[in-house]
């Protein structure tokens, strides 16, 4: 019996580090710069970048923050064009602050999606060998750098010291957050970012109570990134998670996480 069969995974982030021998001898693939659309894509203006990330938005995500790939996928023009932007476009160009840190996420957001397409629109990221490559194994060109998403987010993103990037991330999995049907954008960027953290916290299936078994039941990004939230911005998941919500979860209850659904968020998914 071989390591993945024996283990059992109580999150990524340790099966990662568990695997991390076998991992690194796997080979990466390099994902090509879509081709520019119309005209060089280092001519993209930041203005023409937003506005077609913009469109995907609003005409391919439903209001579940599913994604209609496979229309999508015979549409590319707005996506191709807003990654070759993302791919030649380095973060210095945004200033530090809202403006980064709304870059960091809408990219990430637009190359998670860009992945799910390129990938050949798979059902599910379930299995440890799957997420392995969605997330580690392919490398994408981000402001002129060669970067997975696991390093975009856990390098780059979280090191901003935000903790609310983790309710505005998508991963185009079912247990992520919802992905909106706009752009987060400076201006508004920390008033949207409490509207999603409030939204996500609001849903059973990231935050709950059982008072028959005296159990709260909470999303597994927690004991993902538990750095992220205990003790620098609450003493405990249940104090974080009540910081969002208009009715508390009782603070006295053991904690349980809801396992993570690593089903592709696709609005013609099988239900």
């Amino acid at each position: 019996m071989n390591a993945l069969q024996i283990m059992s995974m109580q999150s990524f982030k340790r099966a990662l580090l568990a695997l991390l021998p076998i991992l690194l001898s796997a080979c990466s693939t390099l994902v090509p710069i879509p081709a520019a659309t119309t005209g060089d894509a280092t001519q993209i203006t930041a203005a023409e970048a937003q506005s077609a990330w913009a469109r995907v938005l609003k005409t391919y995500v439903n209001e579940r923050g599913e994604v209609d790939f496979t229309a999508l996928s015979g549409d590319r023009k707005d996506l191709d064009r807003y990654v070759s932007f993302v791919a030649t476009t380095p973060a210095k160009n945004f200033t530090e602050g809202a403006p980064r840190l709304a870059h960091y996420i809408n990219s990430y957001n637009a190359l998670s999606m860009y992945n799910v397409i390129d990938l050949g629109i798979p059902k599910t990221n379930a299995s440890l060998a799957s997420r392995y490559t969605f997330f580690i194994a392919r490398k994408f060109t981000v402001g002129g750098e060669t970067m997975s998403l696991y390093d975009y987010e856990n390098k780059v993103i979280r090191a901003l010291g935000e903790p609310r990037i983790h309710w505005a991330l998508n991963c185009s999995a079912v247990s992520c957050p919802v992905l909106p049907r706009e752009p987060f954008v400076a201006e508004t960027l920390d008033a949207q970012l409490e509207s999603e953290a409030r939204k996500f916290f609001a849903d059973l299936r990231n935050a709950r109570a059982d008072a028959n078994t005296r159990e709260v039941w909470l999303t597994e990004i927690f004991s993902l990134f538990p750095e992220d939230f205990v003790p620098k911005h609450a003493p405990s998941f249940t104090h974080y998670a009540n910081r969002y919500r208009d009715t508390p979860l009782p603070t006295d209850f053991r904690i349980r996480i809801t396992p993570y659904d690593w089903t592709i968020a696709n609005s013609r998914r099988e239900r």
